[in-house]
């Protein structure tokens, strides 16, 4: 892992096959000596298989696509994922052994929904973070709403996901995340059930409500010290 660290710079000038594939054997090793993954809810997810799903899921390590990647494996699932963890040499390795989306979360760039939506149209799946950024407290902070118009374009289906260990399995460094190290964590992965988002309607649910409501989904799945501004009393 700490090879990896120091010579990200060199493996990412390397032909796009190889760093995947040492990105890939590096991911698998860390969760086969590291993670310690109990999902529940995995008919719901082999019942999603061949269906457009956004998947929506609280953010709390660096860890959390390469967990979900595993987990949806069978779901052809695409990450919507911040530009900065490709300009970061160690966390770009990793992110390009998924598929991804890049998103910029201050751009106005439509590019990266009509993707999405092409995605989902061939009936795949986008998995989305919808804080925007790992959470520092380990709890859940405030959600943005972009999911809500994909979701309205598409017509498809929102499965909400909760993930509770993975701030162990590789806590975040604050100064650098390129400095990351793994641990040894049990990571808690809990599918939901399929929900849909209206179309606006005047007069109706505001977009802020069906925010709301939707990360609550993810919040009642989690143990109360991840729940976050989403609390349930």
């Amino acid at each position: 892992m700490r090879l990896i660290q120091v010579l990200a710079p060199v493996i990412n000038i390397l032909p796009e096959r190889v760093v995947r594939y040492i990105g890939r054997r590096a991911a698998v090793t860390i969760l086969n000596k590291y993670a310690k993954i109990e999902v529940t809810g995995e008919e719901i997810l082999s019942e999603r298989i061949g269906k457009p799903t956004i998947f929506i899921a609280n953010h709390l390590s660096n860890m959390d696509g390469i967990v979900l990647n595993k987990v949806l494996e069978k779901n052809n699932v695409t990450f919507m994922a911040g530009i900065k963890l490709k300009a970061n040499p160690f966390t770009s390795i990793f992110l390009r052994t998924v598929r991804h989306i890049p998103i910029n979360p201050n751009s106005a760039d439509r590019k990266p929904i009509k993707k999405a939506l092409e995605v989902l149209k061939a009936g795949e799946s986008i998995l989305i973070f919808p804080e925007g950024t790992r959470s520092r407290s380990g709890s859940m902070i405030k959600a943005k709403k972009g999911f809500l118009l994909l979701a309205r374009l598409s017509g498809a289906d929102i499965v909400p996901i909760a993930l509770e260990g993975t701030e162990r399995l590789m806590p975040i460094n604050q100064n650098d995340m390129g400095r990351e190290v793994p641990h040894h964590a049990t990571v808690r992965v809990k599918v939901g059930q399929p929900f849909r988002i209206e179309k606006k309607n005047p007069g109706g649910i505001s977009d802020e409500e069906y925010l709301h409501n939707a990360m609550r989904k993810i919040a009642e799945m989690l143990s109360p010290e991840y729940q976050g501004v989403y609390r349930i009393y």
